[in-house]
């Protein structure tokens, strides 16, 4: 099955790094998608789309991550397909607009919910492990 979306579980080290509508995002309380310590948005492959972003919100997103994250591929009915095998930031998929060195989840959303200067990535099915 083809995969249609990444979706991200990534533990956020300081959640200021991220302005929201403008305004730094001291405590992680402006960010869409936080679940407790981590951050889980699910974004379109062919095209950047944040699915069910707000709409209107803008966001510049910087997120320290390291190796504190889970990316999984997914299906058109957002079954999980398969896993990402780094232990790091999958980069081409996540970091647009910057060089996020595997450490960063780096990118700007506007207010229709794509991800600005968006470039979709080729899988490369070697970083990736079976999960179906």
């Amino acid at each position: 099955m083809k995969p249609i979306y990444i979706e991200v579980r990534a533990e956020v080290r300081y959640w200021e790094d991220a302005l929201v509508n403008g305004v730094e995002d001291v405590n992680g309380t402006l960010i869409p998608f936080r679940e407790l310590d981590l951050w889980t948005p699910v974004i379109r492959l062919v095209d950047g789309l944040v699915i069910n972003w707000p709409d209107g919100m803008i966001a510049d997103i910087h997120y320290k991550v390291c190796d504190q994250g889970e990316y999984w591929l997914q299906n058109v009915g957002g079954r999980r397909l398969s896993k990402w095998r780094g232990d790091y930031v999958p980069d081409k998929f996540l970091c647009h607009d910057d060089e996020g060195y595997g450490d960063y989840i780096i990118f700007k959303v506007g207010g229709d919910g794509f991800i600005i200067n968006y470039r979709a990535p080729e899988i490369d099915e070697s970083r990736w492990d079976d999960v179906s």
